[in-house]
């Protein structure tokens, strides 16, 4: 394979510190890996939403889509059902994914369609500027709420793991070691995979210091174990302050959605495009 070139001359506007260049810098490294591997780079397609994240897509030189919010697991399944031989990428936040997107990814788990879902979970609404999303703690003081938020967070992995995910691992964006590990496993994964990245913002929310003193990788842990799975995610429920597991937390093999959705496919008759070009001629 010849030398390649991920980076972009696009100026990167993240705040100095930010969890999001130990995503960049992680994903870039496995791709890479990948296409040293075999991967043609035009054999894969990132999609993202709204957000500080969403400017991943323009600092990585391959094929991308900008969704709108809440919206990246949409164009994600019609790019992957379109062409089924791509690796699609999603990268979204808490607050696009787990706030206004929850059904999409919900019922991308429960097809179990084969894309990968990197989530860029910082808690809160870095872009604008602060505001607490889906899986901020109690409290949460911000410019939406100013006396603390009245809402428990929700632990996104347990309703992903009920979903259907074959594919669940959680890393944070100061261990970018483990996180390429992660990714690249996720995105070999023939099925629906998700990564919960905790990921800092330094501005509005910054929980390094918080997760530097509860976190902890897994080993000689069985990842096909449901119940293990189930007990693992639930241990650490985004508000308390119990041990944080990090690596794969959850996998298992089955048939994807597009292997069922292409099953017993043959080719279309020569002139379907033409009587399709036919009729819209005709409606105009």
């Amino acid at each position: 394979m010849n030398p390649i070139k991920l980076g972009t001359d696009t100026q990167n506007t993240w705040c100095p510190g930010c969890g999001n260049f130990a995503i960049l810098n992680a994903i870039k490294s496995v791709l890479t890996e990948l296409h040293s591997e075999g991967l043609p780079l035009e054999d894969v397609v990132l999609v993202s939403g709204i957000g500080c994240h969403a400017k991943i897509v323009d600092y990585i030189n391959v094929n991308s889509f900008y969704s709108i919010h809440g919206r990246v697991v949409p164009p994600a399944e019609a790019i992957k059902l379109a062409n089924p031989k791509v690796k699609v990428i999603g990268f979204s936040g808490d607050g696009d994914s787990y706030g206004e997107g929850i059904e999409h990814l919900i019922f991308a788990a429960k097809r179990n369609i084969d894309i990968t879902m990197i989530i860029h979970n910082n808690r809160v609404y870095g872009l604008t500027t602060g505001q607490y999303t889906p899986t901020s703690p109690l409290g949460f003081r911000g410019r939406s709420t100013p006396r603390g938020s009245m809402e428990l967070p929700f632990n996104p992995l347990e309703v992903m793991l009920a979903s259907g995910a074959t594919f669940l691992a959680r890393g944070t964006s100061h261990g970018i070691d483990l996180l390429k590990r992660i990714f690249k496993e996720a995105i070999l994964h023939k099925g629906f995979s998700l990564v919960d990245v905790l990921q800092v913002c330094v501005t509005y929310s910054n929980l390094y210091e918080y997760y530097e003193r509860r976190i902890y990788e897994l080993k000689d842990y069985n990842a096909t174990d449901y119940n293990q799975a189930s007990n693992k995610i639930r241990e650490w429920n985004y508000n308390n302050d119990a041990s944080i597991a990090l690596g794969v937390l959850y996998k298992k093999e089955m048939p994807t959605f597009e292997d069922r959705f292409l099953a017993g496919k043959t080719t279309e008759p020569k002139d379907k495009d033409l009587k399709i070009k036919q009729i819209l001629e005709e409606s105009i």
